[in-house]
């Protein structure tokens, strides 16, 4: 499954990105998808298969599930 996670900082995006390498998950830094919106401008495309819960830190945003060019919202922080 593909997934677009945004950030409050880029540093969090940054430090996201290190994390899920190391767990060889594919992880892609690009510029925040226009239909998305965000505090920073950076986001992170990857693709997982396991729970996207165990991912989630104090970092993130929000999560988008991305299928057949749709984005559906999974997580917010609150």
């Amino acid at each position: 499954m593909e997934y677009n996670v945004l950030f409050f900082t880029h540093s969090g995006a940054m430090k996201f990105s290190r994390k899920v390498k190391s767990m060889d998950i594919p992880c892609k830094l690009m510029p925040v998808p226009r239909a998305l919106s965000s505090n920073c401008s950076i986001s992170a495309r990857i693709r997982y298969d396991g729970e996207i819960e165990n991912l989630i830190d104090d970092e993130i945003e929000k999560i988008f599930l991305s299928e057949n060019s749709e984005n559906r919202l999974l997580y917010e922080a609150e």
